[in-house]
């Protein structure tokens, strides 16, 4: 099994720069000001009604859209829309290259004009997680999250009343009761399971037709994570887990913004019958590392109606897929 991941090896970047570039980006949810003067050279992603703006390159491969502050402003007045739109924007962070980057929703704006006036296309999230390959994935992903949570929590759950957000997005504020509100993200377990020389995979009937992936499921009121995986092992595929490993996490913004928890565990080989829960998964079987290597090759269909042969696996930046090729590597050593 895997070692688990170590701070360490998250990036060999110069902590004094790293530790200066947090700082900066912790003091823009707190200083309006300072705000504000980073938004006037900020970066921005567009999204229309929560669906990315991507551009396509020369060479066919999509990323999303980083336009200037200046730029959108410019854009939006050429679209007869108030150019203090760009005050609704919300702050992701400030990149390793030092720019301040946010994320603006003009789901008020015309779609095709917005698209023809940034030469890109607005597109759905799932979909374009299967086209996005580099980085900017879990930025998107970041975006959108932030932009939904405002848009689900305009009003108190206590009072009733409207809520207030700060300029920089990282808070709502209910005037009545004082109470604060800060995006949350529900907390889930991801989990490859193995008997020594296969991996288990299952898939929803939500899936695109063909991909399979690692068991997961959020976790209960008072559960531990050590808990919530045996329980979710066990209630859709009927095994019980013995060892478990813990490997990465990662922000995952389906259904509505998860904090996934990946672990690797296994069974006895002399336990692995597998009864699938059908109220859980569509179906539950074991691969084998030349099928799983093979399906690692395979890129993922972009529509349901041309679907790749065979079975496919989650998008490389997935954590799924991290567990699926963590668990390979030492098989092929074998």
């Amino acid at each position: 099994m895997l070692r688990p991941l170590k701070i360490g090896q998250l990036s060999a970047r110069c902590s004094s720069t790293f530790v200066s570039r947090m700082r900066y980006a912790n003091r823009l949810k707190v200083d309006d000001e300072a705000l504000a003067a980073a938004l006037e050279n900020g970066h921005m992603l567009l999204f229309h009604r929560l669906s990315p703006l991507l551009q396509r390159s020369p060479q066919g491969f999509f990323r999303p859209a980083m336009l200037t502050t200046s730029d959108v402003q410019s854009i939006l007045e050429r679209l007869g829309s108030d150019r203090t739109m760009i005050k609704e924007s919300i702050l992701l962070g400030c990149s390793e290259q030092n720019q301040v980057q946010f994320c603006l929703d003009v789901g008020s704006l015309q779609q095709a004009a917005v698209e023809e006036e940034c030469r890109g296309k607005f597109i759905s999230l799932r979909k374009a997680f299967f086209l996005l390959t580099g980085p900017e994935a879990p930025l998107v992903a970041k975006g959108q999250a932030l932009l939904r949570w405002h848009q689900s929590n305009g009003f108190c759950s206590a009072t009733g009343e409207p809520t207030q957000r700060n300029p920089a997005g990282s808070q709502r504020v209910c005037n009545s009761s004082g109470i604060v509100y800060h995006p949350t993200m529900s907390p889930v377990v991801i989990v490859l399971v193995t008997d020594g020389k296969r991996c288990l995979l299952g898939r929803q009937s939500s899936f695109p037709q063909g991909m399979y992936s690692a068991l997961a499921g959020f976790c209960d009121m008072g559960e531990t994570l050590e808990e919530t995986l045996s329980r979710e092992v066990a209630e859709e595929v009927g095994l019980e887990v013995l060892d478990v490993s813990y490997s990465s996490s990662q922000h995952w913004p389906f259904p509505h913004s998860s904090f996934m928890m990946g672990f690797h565990a296994s069974v006895s080989p002399a336990h692995t019958q597998v009864s699938v829960d059908h109220t859980e998964l569509e179906d539950a079987r074991w691969f084998s590392l030349e099928e799983i290597t093979a399906a690692l090759q395979v890129m993922a269909p972009l529509t349901r109606e041309n679907p790749a042969p065979g079975f496919w696996l989650p998008p490389k930046h997935a954590i799924a897929n991290r567990l699926i090729t963590e668990w390979t590597l030492p098989q092929r050593t074998q």
